[in-house]
């Protein structure tokens, strides 16, 4: 393989590995069961006496918030919010709206590519492949980050996407956090990385079946 192939295969890798996370971390926050399971599995509402039915109705609230076709405006029905949190949930929501968008225009991306490079009848799917191990890599790096220390990797992921401590809720003026445990995002965390798992599986069968029908 010359330089200029390496280098496209490498770049095409990596594309696909960023619209993996994109879309795993979109798929993850769409998937509003897993906190619906929380609630009962964590005893959520029980900590603090707040009904199920409260937990969920606000929870849905912050996850329409945070889809790109949401409000504009976040208003907890049941809960009061601080600026600071207001500003914090502004941030997660240009987060979320991005991977959004990133998921969309990716998908659109591979499936272009694939289509582009059968009717070129380029061979070379070893991109796809090679997206498997660099995803392989994160999921193993990080989840072995949740697995030895769960705080450590929670602190670090709120200091990697944010630039300011507003991200550490004081539950007495946004009360909201108490809804939010810190364990329903480790298990947000362990879904976002088997979704990344089974994608980059999905990859490296689709790059055999391409390559199988291109011989």
């Amino acid at each position: 393989m010359n330089k200029k192939h390496l280098f496209k295969s490498v770049l095409l890798a990596l594309l696909c590995v960023l619209f993996i996370i994109c879309l795993s971390v979109t798929l993850t926050v769409m998937f509003r069961p897993i906190y619906y399971w929380d609630i009962q599995n964590l005893e959520i509402g029980q900590r603090y006496n707040i009904p199920a039915e409260i937990c969920r109705l606000n929870y849905d609230v912050l996850i329409d918030y945070n889809l790109a076709w949401g409000p504009d405006v976040l208003e907890f029905p049941n809960f009061k919010m601080s600026e600071n949190g207001r500003i914090h949930f502004e941030e997660v929501k240009v987060i979320f709206v991005a991977c959004q968008y990133a998921a969309l225009v990716g998908l659109a991306g591979f499936i272009g590519r694939i289509v582009w490079q059968k009717r070129q009848g380029d061979k070379d799917f070893r991109w796809m492949r090679w997206t498997g191990w660099v995803a392989l890599a994160l999921v193993t790096a990080v989840g072995g980050l949740i697995a030895a220390n769960w705080d450590l990797a929670f602190v670090l992921m709120h200091k990697l996407l944010f630039n300011n401590d507003l991200w550490i809720f004081d539950w007495r003026t946004d009360p909201i956090i108490l809804i939010l445990p810190d364990e329903f995002f480790m298990h947000c965390g362990i879904m976002i990385m088997v979704l990344v798992v089974v994608f980059v599986i999905g990859c490296r069968l689709l790059a055999k079946k391409l390559e199988s029908e291109s011989v």
